[in-house]
């Protein structure tokens, strides 16, 4: 009898199993499903309201100076009070929120609400000119998606995040490789071998959804550049020393006016919502400079460059910079991918001035990733994406030696990764609350 007793209880623990790891399977897909479609409608909403602007400043070139820094007062406004943590990029959050042991905090960084403010404030940032993109924020969605699928059933780890964010990255640029290499080395900074195959599951679903509703796409274009072997090489480490210089540049501003100065109480950031006005004043003054070019994700120019269809002129790359710079310290929701990668071709642009017997195309897809290395310091990330993107194999080890490069020099500007020293005085703000409760 105590031998069928036994064994019942074995039999009772197997199917439990059984039904949990169905249930995670599940989940997963569901989540993911969801992730995808957000994706697709936050890239709709991001084209069509840099179209609006574009359309209006070909009008009335001058009303930029004054839609845009309203425009950023608003939203960072809208960011603080009525979403609260729907500002920056959204990674930080998602980083930070993976490092917080309460679900009830983790709650905060990555609820539907603030998912739904992001989508909303950041396609408000566009329509008001901002210099960012929609893929970091996608991230912050997706972990919040899967985070909210998760209470389906019991299942709250940590993994559920790290597949959200993934399977946003894979979605937004139709890149499911680099969603999982980005899971890998930003999110995380380790292989989690425990949710590795249902992050999987989520990219899959996350990419067949995208696929479903907008069709197969590369995002840049099928483009193929080559760097032949020989002299052409020295554009290489040239691009890739002043790539990471620039993207570690652009992190150690950033850094010093979101972290920094807040920390030492200065007064530049008592004033946020001036201080976000400011900047949109600068980005606008920018704009103005660059004849349009640099509001909005920058997809189109760096597309342009790439493909050499545009007249891009040589101070696209400078000016987006700075106004990338701005739209992020403003602290306004949005996301640097897509602007990293226009100031990147930008600067190869550039130094095809110097190497006029190497390809644009080559320079700019060297200088795309140089500088999202120098900025992300993430350099498989970085070069796994735009070859993705781009579906370039030709170029692979020359991308692979300029993020190398790239990676360590950014480290002697700023020597701390972006994402993850911005999630850094987040986890310190709700940690102490953890403890006490």
């Amino acid at each position: 009898m105590a031998r069928i007793n036994i064994t019942r209880k074995i039999y009772s623990y197997r199917s439990h199993a059984i039904v949990v790891a169905t249930q995670r399977r599940l989940l997963f897909i569901i989540g993911g499903t969801g992730v995808g479609a957000a994706a697709v409608l936050m890239a709709l909403l991001a084209d069509h309201a840099q179209r609006l602007f574009r359309d209006l400043i070909d009008l009335f070139p001058l009303s930029a100076l004054a839609i845009t820094p309203a425009g950023f007062a608003v939203s960072a406004l809208l960011a603080r009070t009525v979403f609260p943590n729907a500002g920056g990029s959204g990674i930080p959050q998602v980083v930070a929120a993976r490092d917080l042991p309460d679900p009830a905090l983790r709650e905060q960084l990555v609820s539907l609400r603030g998912a739904s403010g992001k989508i909303i404030v950041m396609t408000f940032g566009l329509l008001c000119g901002a210099s960012t993109g929609r893929e970091g924020p996608t991230v912050q969605v997706g972990a919040a998606v899967m985070h909210a699928a998760g209470r389906l059933v019991p299942e709250r780890q940590r993994g559920l995040l790290l597949a959200g964010g993934a399977a946003g990255v894979a979605a937004a640029f139709n890149t499911p490789l680099a969603g999982i290499v980005f899971g890998i080395e930003e999110l995380s900074r380790a292989f989690e071998t425990r949710t590795s195959g249902l992050t999987l599951g989520a990219i899959i679903a996350a990419g067949l959804t995208a696929l479903a509703l907008v069709g197969n796409y590369t995002y840049f274009g099928s483009t193929g550049a080559t760097l032949p072997l020989g002299r052409a090489w020295l554009a290489v480490p040239v691009c890739a020393v002043i790539g990471g210089l620039a993207g570690g540049l652009f992190s150690r501003v950033v850094l010093l006016v979101l972290r920094d100065l807040p920390a030492r109480g200065s007064a530049l950031v008592r004033y946020p919502v001036l201080l976000a006005a400011l900047c949109g004043l600068g980005v606008a003054l920018c704009g103005f400079l660059g004849h349009g070019s640099v509001h909005g994700t920058g997809y189109e120019e760096a597309r342009a460059i790439i493909h050499g269809t545009g007249e891009i002129g040589p101070d696209f790359a400078p000016l987006k910079f700075v106004a990338t710079v701005l739209s992020s310290v403003s602290g306004i929701p949005g996301g640097l991918f897509a602007p990293s990668l226009a100031v990147g071709a930008g600067l190869g642009a550039d130094l095809a001035l110097i190497f006029d017997t190497i390809p644009v195309g080559a320079l700019a897809l060297i200088g795309m990733v140089s500088y999202l290395t120098g900025v992300l310091q993430a350099p498989i990330t970085s070069f796994v994406i735009v070859s993705e993107m781009t579906e370039n194999h030709a170029m692979i080890i020359p991308l692979m030696v300029s993020a190398v490069i790239a990676d360590a020099t950014s480290k002697l500007v700023c020597r701390e990764g972006l994402y993850h020293a911005l999630a850094a005085p987040m986890v310190a703000r709700l940690a102490p609350r953890s403890k006490t409760d």
